[in-house]
């Protein structure tokens, strides 16, 4: 299996995630393949919005990502380093799918059976990401597979906004 047109599996960086990551007022690790902690989740509760705060391991804070609970149509933002992006879902088709804007840089496009955690991220047609429940064997993990040559913050925090969207 190849990500982008270059890129294959073997140079990709896999994290776990849990199913249900995007409880909001629970705290989550994201974890490498190996099972180490890699970023946490942290879930607050505001009265207009859900916010995730997205910290490394030294507890900086890398994202912010915050749903807008009073919005005519489901969005959430995303602050990458000042740098925002808004994930909505497509408003067309039968199957889920998702529009990054991404401000200062390349949309992204989502597409796949998002529910079930099999769906890729997409720029300019290549494969910047995948998530897929079959490469864990642990009950209620899904895997994020990215090219670290990417912006893997924003991809594992593109991730989180379309769980929180896709199971509202």
């Amino acid at each position: 299996m190849a990500l982008g047109r270059r890129r294959h599996h073997e140079t990709m960086q896999r994290f776990q995630m849990r199913e249900r990551l995007v409880s909001v007022g629970d705290d989550y690790w994201i974890e490498n393949e190996a099972g180490d902690r890699q970023f946490k989740v942290n879930g607050k509760v505001a009265r207009v919005r859900d916010t995730w705060v997205l910290e490394d391991l030294h507890g900086s804070r890398v994202a912010t990502i915050r749903e807008r609970k009073l919005s005519v149509r489901d969005a959430i933002k995303i602050d990458v380093g000042g740098r925002e992006s808004t994930v909505k879902k497509a408003l067309v088709g039968i199957r889920d799918r998702f529009h990054v804007e991404v401000e200062h840089g390349k949309d992204l496009k989502i597409h796949g059976n998002i529910v079930d955690h099999e769906y890729e991220i997409e720029r300019d047609g290549d494969t910047v990401a995948r998530i897929s429940k079959k490469w864990f064997r642990v009950r209620d993990t899904y895997g994020v597979e990215v090219d670290p040559d990417d912006d893997v913050v924003l991809l594992l925090a593109v991730t989180v906004a379309v769980d929180a969207l896709a199971h509202d």
